[in-house]
């Protein structure tokens, strides 16, 4: 039996749904449980760097196996709502 934390869920889905507003950014599907979400978009060892220098390292990592995404921790609430405002400067 897996134990499901509901908060991070919910946070996961309103987080990717915000995500998805942003031009240029496409959210791919992922199994529910985690905490991470795959973004799908343009030159994305270019906004990682971009990204990582204005918040903190590590904020969006690049997988190796997956040609033009980019990996993004789902953090708390606030943690998200900088990312998602620093993602929208970036790709204007």
């Amino acid at each position: 039996m897996e134990i499901v934390d509901t908060k991070l869920d919910q946070e996961k889905e309103r987080f990717c749904s915000r995500l998805a507003s942003i031009p240029g950014v496409r959210p791919l599907p992922s199994p529910q449980t985690g905490d991470w979400i795959l973004l799908k978009v343009p030159a994305p060892a270019d906004l990682a760097r971009k990204v990582n220098r204005r918040l903190e390292p590590g904020t969006l990592s690049v997988p190796r196996t997956i040609a033009g995404t980019v990996r993004v921790h789902v953090a708390d609430p606030k943690r998200n709502e900088a990312l998602l405002r620093t993602l929208r400067e970036v790709v204007a």
